[in-house]
Order: C-alpha cells, then structure tokens, then sequence
C-alpha cells in the first residue's frame, strides 16, 4: 500500500525563510500568522492528512461513490467521518474572511494545506476545495442577503458548494448553454435544465449543498454575454437558516470516470429548481471566474499533489528495490544486488520529479502571497501589481504544473517497473487521478491560450514586462554572488529564449493567429520553466545565506542548493528548444487538408 508524508519541513522553509510571511505582519490578517502559528498550522494539517486522509486514498478508488435510486449519494467507506473531523478541526476556515466566521489568516496557509490534502487524497480534498470557488464567488459578486445566509455555514463546513457550468453539447463555449431561468413573481428563479461533470455534486456529507448556477434569462444573447449566475441550494434555506424542503435539482448518475473515484462527479437535472440572481443579470460569467480562477489554482495544487505523493513512494522503493550493479561499481558488494537507486536512469527520474515538485510548490505559495497581497497590500500600486502578477501565473501554475504533475507521476510509476503496472502498489491510481488536472477547469491548451491570447497582450503588455524586470533584477543580483553567478546566468540564457518568443509573438502573430495558437502550449511550458528556475534561484540564494551562518540542519540547506543546479543543467535548456518548435509557426501544422486524416480503407 502507498504511504504519504506531509512535507512540513519544505512548506515551513518556503513559507518562513523564502517568503519571510513574518515581514507582512503589519497587513491585516498577516498579525496573526506567527512563525509559531505557521508552524502549528503546517505541521497539524500535515499529521491530519497523512494519518487520516491519505489511508482512505486507495479505499475511495476501489470503492467509489454510490448512487441509490432515490438520487441520493453515498461517499466512500470513512469519507463522512473524516469530514467530520476536518469541519471541526476548523481546516476550511484558515484563509476565510473573519467577517463570515473565518479565521481570516493568509491564503498562503490555506494553499499549504490545500496541497496537503490534495496530495494525501485528491478525490476527498475536491469536497471542500469547490466551496472555496463558490465562496469566492459570493463573496465578490454576492447580495447582502445571500452572503449572511451562505457564506458563515459553507466556510464552516457545515454546508458545501459547486460550479454548475458544463451541460452536454458545451464545455469551454459557455455561450452555448441552454440551462433556462425563469423569474418568478417572489424575485427568484426557476433553473431547469441538466449540467454535467459536476464534482461533488451530490454527496452524504453535509445536510446541503449550496450550488452556483450559471443560465440564460428569457430573452438574453444567445452567447457568453447572455450568462447569468445563480445560487440553487440542494434545501431550500429559511431565513433564520433552518432548512425546508427538497429543492428540485437531483443527480441522474455518477460518472464512470478513469480517476478520482472517491468523488461525486454528477449528472445534475434542475426541473424547475428554485434560485435567486447572484450580482447582475448577463454579467454572471464575469462573476464565475472569480471562482473559476481560484478553482484553476487549485488543480495547480492537484498536480503538485499527484507528483509529489509518487515522488515520495518511488524513492522508498527505489532504496528497497534491488536489481543489477551500479555502472561504477559494486555499492554493497555483500548484497546480492544493488539497490535501483544507484543507476543513473532512476536518479534522472527521482532528481527531475524533486526539482520540480519543490520549485513548483516555491511558485504556488508565492502565488498564493500574491492573492493575499492583491486585497491586502498598504498601496494600490502593490495591489494592482499582485494583481498583475497572479492573473499572468495562474493559467502556467494551472497548464505547466498539471502537465508537469502527470508527467512526473507517470516516470514514477516507470521507477516501479512491472510493479508500477500492478495496482497494490497504488502508483497506477496517483497516474489516473493526475491525468483529469489536464482537463478540467479548462483544458491546458486553453491555458496556454489564455497566456498568449490575453495575458500577454493584458494592459499593453505590462504583465508580462514586469515579470521580466522581476526576473532580471534578481538574476542581476545573483551574479554577483559567488556560488550564484553560474545558476543566474543560467537562468538569464533562458529568460533570454523567453523574451525571444515573445517579440516572435508580437511580430507574427497578428498577420497570421494560427502561429499564436500553434505555439502556444510551448510558449506555457517555456514560462513554466523559466519561473520554477526563478524560485530555484531565490530557494539557492536563501539556502547560500543559512549556510553561511550556524543551521542547526545543514544537509536541507545543502540539498537546496544540489537540486537547485540539477534544476539549472537539466530543466532550463529545454526553453530553447521549445522556442525554436514556437518559431517553426503554423504552416506545416495547418497544412493538411482535413481528408488527409482519414485512414485509408
């Protein structure tokens, strides 16, 4: 059976020593986030997701959930419980406002244990990660009225929520939904229509689940500017927050899926349902990005999660495994072999998936500092310069970590050989429940579309530039220091293949948008690439400092610095090749006709 230990001490250097969180102590909420209260946090959610969570992991793949002919949902042998004990435990209350009974601490928090969870069990983690989105969501776009009677009871726990988008003839084109609301006499609605792919649609482990809606009003453009958003609870709400009567949404299946098993991804049929208007009518997309964008990080964290919990069972078995002798030699000669962890090919494997999964969970909590920032900065200008920055990253933490993650967690199972194949050694379901990261909450490449589509293009340009002048001020730095200088510049030859891609973007890209659209997904894992390197450099540059003085732990601080330049020799190359496939444009890709696709009789 696969086995899952909290990375506590990673997440506490990151948070503590590369971040200093310590250092915004005199922004709201930040005055609470003492290195103490850090560390409890992190090590608590650690020891909860390990010992309780990541045990029901296999037990909800095998099982799955279960559909009873009432429409009503079972959740997998120890779910409910667990649940329970994540509610009182307070774990979706870290990052939530105090004003709706949070306890109004750093999403910074809130993201490490998110990942936690997401790791130790990604299909249980999905119950209460969507009811951030939909809190987002009320939150930003939400009356008085539906905020005081939502919000204090789904950042409780007590309730949860969903995002009601996809129906079956639309995923990404929204403008094509055809889920109806018909106002009624009282100021509410009537929802009917059937929306899919909906997770954690229908569940045992809380007594409501308060939906987020999205349909057209009589009479709205027939495209995405016609969206209206509503919030449909599965019980109907009183208005001292008792609960009535059954609304009239039901699931009419689960479905059978590859991965992810232990959750409820429902087929929900809305016949009349009841609900009320969230923000202005047509203008409801604007308000489920809100929590569309949260969720994206989200699955960020997912692929984080999927790679860093194959990571940790591939080295166990990599140090357990024995077969054949090391190239250079017998390593324990009085052994009968050597174990695999000695060849070359398995260190590629196992040094890859540690430098990507600590850079890249470097990268999600600085994002995460940067949501903190863009609503608690002392200026507007360091707020909207958050703002800028995490708009720009959350389409690669999103695309390049999900890719990334199911990468790594595929070379993991290759770690494993045969056994990697065989299901009691857990690593097939880590492969299948990374490969769903890929897809949803937009696909990767429209990830990579939105990068390139708008993010660059964002404010003329002045995302993307700053996050340049970021990066070459830091590389700048880091070349004067001995022991850097190499790892920056390093860095800066790729920053420069980055830079390059871009001006090839802007010259020829708007003659022809098909070379936007071919190069795209390359030009997403170019910036990926870049920005794990930028941590990278910022985790060897701290690590270099500590090691100058007296640590009581000098090996973590050591390990930084090996990884960091494994990082630089073996990752940042690849920016340059993926610029030249982005320069190689569209014109062979597009070449063929589409009969050319056909096979052959």
């Amino acid at each position: 059976m696969p086995t899952y230990t909290a990375p506590t001490r990673d997440t506490r250097f990151i948070i503590n020593d590369l971040l200093d969180l310590a250092s915004y102590n005199n922004l709201p909420g930040f005055e609470h986030a003492t290195q103490d209260m850090i560390d409890t946090v992190v090590n608590e959610a650690g020891k909860f997701c390990s010992e309780v969570l990541a045990p029901l992991n296999p037990v909800g793949d095998e099982e799955g959930c279960t559909r009873h002919p009432d429409g009503s949902v079972t959740t997998p042998t120890g779910f409910k419980e667990a649940f329970g004990q994540y509610r009182e435990s307070g774990w979706g209350t870290i990052s939530a406002p105090e004003e709706w009974d949070g306890q109004g601490m750093p999403h910074v928090l809130g993201f490490a244990v998110e990942e936690f969870m997401s790791t130790a069990n990604m299909a249980f983690a999905m119950y209460p990660g969507l009811t951030n989105g939909a809190v987002s969501a009320l939150i930003a776009a939400g009356s008085q009225e539906q905020k005081e009677k939502y919000l204090p009871k789904m950042i409780s726990g007590e309730w949860l929520g969903t995002m009601n988008l996809t129906e079956p003839h639309c995923g990404t084109d929204l403008g094509m939904i055809r889920t109806k609301a018909e106002p009624q006499g009282d100021g509410s609605y009537a929802i009917t229509g059937t929306k899919i792919f909906i997770s954690a649609g229908e569940h045992d482990l809380t007594d409501n689940i308060i939906h987020l809606v999205l349909a057209k009003t009589p009479g709205a453009p027939d495209s995405s500017k016609g969206i209206s958003l509503f919030v449909v609870p599965k019980v109907m709400v009183g208005d001292d927050g008792s609960l009535g009567a059954r609304n009239s949404v039901t699931c009419g299946s689960i479905e059978e899926k590859m991965g992810i098993h232990g959750n409820a991804t429902c087929v929900l049929n809305y016949d009349g349902a009841k609900g009320w208007m969230v923000g202005a009518e047509n203008k409801g997309l604007a308000a489920m990005f809100v929590m569309m964008n949260a969720a994206r990080l989200g699955v960020g964290i997912q692929g984080l999660g999927q790679a860093e919990v194959a990571y940790q069972n591939a080295v166990a078995y990599a140090l357990d495994r024995r077969q054949g002798r090391a190239l250079t030699g017998s390593a324990e000669p009085e052994a009968q072999a050597d174990p695999i962890f000695v060849h070359p090919d398995v260190r590629r494997m196992l040094m890859d998936a540690k430098a990507f999964t600590e850079g890249f969970r470097a990268l999600c909590l600085w994002g995460a500092l940067q949501v903190d920032l863009t609503h608690k900065a002392g200026s507007e200008e360091d707020r909207e310069k958050a703002d800028t920055i995490i708009s720009l990253l959350t389409p690669v933490i999103k695309g390049y970590g999900t890719d990334m993650g199911y990468e790594i967690a595929t070379n993991m199972q290759q770690v494993f050989g045969g056994h990697g194949y065989v299901r009691e050694w857990g690593m097939e379901q880590f492969v299948r429940d990374a490969r769903i990261a890929m897809i949803y909450e937009g696909t990767n490449g429209v990830q990579a579309m939105d990068l390139c589509g708008r993010k660059l293009a964002q404010k003329g340009g002045a995302a993307i530039q700053a996050f340049f002048a970021t990066c070459d001020e830091e590389i700048a730095e880091a070349k004067k220091v001995e022991g850097l200088a190499e790892m920056a510049e390093a860095l800066d030859s790729a920053l420069g293949q980055q830079k390059a891609a871009t001006m090839w973007f802007m010259q020829n890209a708007m003659q022809n948008p098909n070379h936007l659209g071919a190069g795209a997904h390359h030009y997403m894992h170019i910036m990926g690439i870049v920005t794990l390197g930028l941590m990278w450099l910022r985790m060897a540059t701290v690590a270099q400092k500590r090691l100058a003085g007296s640590v009581e732990d000098p090996a973590f601080y050591e390990a930084k610095l090996a990884t960091a330049r494994y990082y630089m020799d073996r990752f940042l190359p690849d920016a340059g090749a993926l610029r030249r496939k982005l320069e190689a444009g569209s014109d062979s890709l597009m070449a063929l006709g589409e009969e050319a696709f056909a096979t052959a009789a």
